[in-house]
Parts: structure tokens; C-alpha cells; sequence
């Protein structure tokens, strides 16, 4: 059972972005840290392990290492190598690198923009390290590509190393494998507004292993967890599959609109989903070699708020934390 905790309050509202918030607890500092979207500004909260103290800053969208620039940004995440943690943001003209605590940009990837306007959007999104295999951050753009940054154990030396070119929608978001087991062969799934996913082998080389076709719907979050691709839609389903075989092992209606995210814990079998219809729910994981299913643990309502992030706080599950759009605060949650 989950009760609300005191929440943090923050500068700016959350722009109604898929999975915007990301968490990073730092478990020697007793410190959690949060981020959260709003248009060109990255709200980030630093709050002490009794949930007492809060530390905040606002970290501005910048076009290369000096001009500041006012375009949006898409999403906010940190993405934790074996050796460096790297805060990245991405938005309608790149992909900016900084060091964890967002004080230091490390490196700068601009987006190719078109010379004359066109319809559609550019913009990069959905942002992952995938370790299994090497040092390496990959970020979804809205032309489909999935780019793969190689990232050195320390400085600036960050290259560009290939590009991924399977998608033909905008990506919705990448994510790797959650488990330590290295017994799964697929690493990471993207995933695109089609609801098409594409399985990964990572490496010096990244191997395509399967493509689950889409079934119209988009897909707009995802996780990858003992070789299961768990994805969340926009008509509020979630299915999982079998990496590599694309079997769907279970299906659930876990909520009546669009899912804008879900979190698993590494190790245990919790599965967090957040969704516009203002409910976070809390499923148990079950993986068998007979069979795999989905089970309603809890529930908590977000009254008339539009949930557009949520995530566990910390690995084993024990509290997570929601925020909604056109909303100044972060709703914690803690088990109880």
C-alpha cells in the first residue's frame, strides 16, 4: 500500500511530453534527484533522503556551448554508464550532453533542419544508455533514426558512431535491458509513433534480432525486462511480448486513455504505468517458461490531473513519484 508523501514543489509546470520525469537516486548522498519539461526549461530538484530539504535550479535549453536558444525541448533524462552518469536533453534542433548535476555541458549534436519549412516536426527524442556492451547513449530523432553516441569513460570525447535506420516514424522512446542477467541476447527496443519495436543487439556493430510490426497504435513508452518487451499505447493497453520470437505473452486494458508512461524496478517484477486518465497503477510481474502475466497490485488517482511522468524512486520499488501536465509539483508516493 502506497500513501502520498509531501510534494516537491517546482518552478515551472510540466509540459505535457511523454515520460517527463526522470529520477536519479544517489544512494550514498541519501539524495534523489528529479527533472521535469517545461517548453525550453529543465526544472531540477535535488531533495535529501527525509524528503525535508530540497536543493533547486532551472537549466535553459542552449544551441551548441554559448547561445542560448528558445527551442523546446522534448525531453530531460540521465543515463547511467558503467563509469559517468550524463544528464542528456534533447529538443527541436539537438541533443545537448552534460555532466550529471547540469552544470557542465560536455558535448553538442545538432539536428539536421531542413532549409525550407515542412510539415512535420523536427525534434529528437527518447534517450537510453545502453551498457551491456560497450559505453554507449542512444536518442531517437522524429525523422526515425536512432542515433548512437560512443561515450569515453571520461571527457569530451564523444563521437557519433552509427546510425540506426529501421523506423520510418518518429521514435517514442528507446530502452534497454533492466535486468544484471546477461543470459538475454536482445539489449534495447526502440520504439515509434506507428507502434512499430525494433530489437537490438548493442555492440561495436548494433544487430537488428526481431521487429515487432505495430497494430495501430502508437506505442509511446516502453521497457525491456528478462527478455520481455512490456510497451504501453495510446489506447491505454499494455502487451507483452517476447523479444526475440515477437510472441504476445499477455495483454491487459490498464487504463481509458493514453499511457504516457511506465517504469519497471531492475531486479523485482513491479511495473509502474502512469496515463492521461489520471491514475498511476502498480502491476506484479510474472515470467515463467509456461507463460507470462500482468497482475493489478494498486492504484492511486491523481485527481483531474493529466499524468505525463511517472517513475520509481528508487531500485527496489519502495516510493515513485508523478507529475502532470500544467502541474508546479512532483506527487510522491511511498510505500507504506
Amino acid at each position: 500500500m502506497y500513501c502520498r508523501e509531501k510534494s516537491i514543489q517546482m518552478k515551472s509546470s510540466a509540459s505535457a511530453l511523454l515520460n517527463n520525469l526522470s529520477v536519479l537516486p544517489i544512494a550514498e548522498k541519501c539524495l534523489t534527484y528529479f527533472t521535469v519539461v517545461h517548453c525550453n526549461v529543465v526544472n531540477m530538484v535535488s531533495a535529501s533522503g527525509d524528503g525535508l530539504n530540497f536543493s533547486h535550479r532551472q537549466l535553459q535549453s542552449k544551441e551548441g556551448s554559448i547561445a542560448a536558444s528558445s527551442s523546446l525541448i522534448i525531453q530531460a533524462s540521465w543515463c547511467v554508464l558503467p563509469s559517468r552518469v550524463l544528464l542528456v536533453l534533447t529538443s527541436q534542433k539537438g541533443i545537448q550532453m552534460y555532466k550529471s548535476d547540469g552544470f557542465i555541458m560536455v558535448y553538442w549534436h545538432a539536428l539536421d533542419i531542413p532549409e525550407t519549412p515542412s510539415a512535420e516536426a523536427v525534434f529528437a527524442r527518447g534517450n537510453v544508455a545502453a551498457t551491456m556492451l560497450g559505453h554507449y547513449i542512444c536518442v531517437g530523432t522524429s525523422s526515425g533514426s536512432v542515433l548512437v553516441f560512443k561515450i569515453p569513460d571520461k571527457g569530451a570525447n564523444i563521437i557519433l558512431s552509427e546510425v540506426l535506420e529501421e523506423h520510418r516514424d518518429p521514435i517514442t522512446d528507446i530502452t534497454t535491458e533492466t535486468s544484471r542477467s546477461k543470459e538475454y541476447i536482445a539489449d534495447m527496443v526502440s520504439a515509434d509513433d506507428s507502434g512499430l519495436l525494433c530489437i537490438w543487439k548493442a555492440g561495436e556493430d548494433f544487430k537488428l534480432l526481431n521487429k515487432i510490426p505495430a497494430y495501430g497504435c502508437s506505442c509511446s513508452s516502453i521497457k525491456l525486462w528478462s527478455g520481455i518487451v512490456i510497451a504501453g499505447y495510446g489506447s491505454g493497453q499494455i502487451r507483452l511480448y517476447d523479444a526475440l520470437s515477437g510472441v504476445v505473452h499477455a495483454e491487459v486494458n490498464a487504463h481509458a486513455r493514453w499511457i504516457y508512461a511506465l517504469d519497471n524496478t531492475p531486479e523485482l517484477d513491479k511495473l509502474l504505468s502512469g496515463a492521461e486518465d489520471s491514475l498511476v497503477r502498480i502491476w506484479k510481474l510474472s515470467k515463467s517458461p509456461e507463460s507470462h502475466s500482468v497482475e493489478h497490485q494498486h492504484t492511486e488517482c491523481v485527481t483531474d490531473i493529466q499524468i505525463c511522468g511517472a517513475k520509481f524512486c528508487d531500485p527496489e520499488g519502495s516510493a515513485f513519484a508523478v507529475t502532470g501536465y500544467d502541474l508546479c509539483e512532483i506527487i510522491r508516493f511511498t510505500l507504506v
